[in-house]
């Protein structure tokens, strides 16, 4: 399974694992998972800490990489897709992380309810 985590998930995995369920933490750590992370997630996040937003003390591509998540690049497909969305969610990154899930047929880990207005596979 491939399983495209939010930004939220990501930063949880980071600094509070707890937040996660035992079924959600054993979809994450089981090696026959591929766990991606969203290059909109890690623009996402320095976007925000250079407004001020968060304060981000990590090299987030780093960590992925030690957390062997694989980056997952923003492409023209993924692009294109956003135009076929509804606009039933505001957040840009969090529509953009909901078209590559869809494009690339992923399953999708988020706690965000309104997730769940769109033809994503929702863990």
């Amino acid at each position: 399974m491939k399983i495209l985590i939010d930004t939220h998930i990501f930063l949880w995995l980071l600094s509070c694992p707890e937040k996660l369920t035992k079924k959600r933490r054993y979809k994450l750590e089981s090696p026959s998972n591929e766990v991606l992370l969203s290059s909109m997630s890690i623009a996402e996040l320095m976007i925000k800490s250079s407004i001020g937003k968060i304060k981000i003390e990590f090299d987030p591509i780093e960590m992925a990489q030690k957390m062997r998540l694989i980056i997952l690049d923003f492409s023209g497909t993924h692009a294109m897709a956003l135009g076929d969305l509804p606009l039933l969610h505001k957040d840009p990154f969090d529509r953009m992380i909901i078209a590559q899930a869809i494009c690339d047929k992923l399953f999708l880990m988020s706690d965000d309810t309104k997730f769940l207005n769109y033809d994503c596979k929702l863990i």
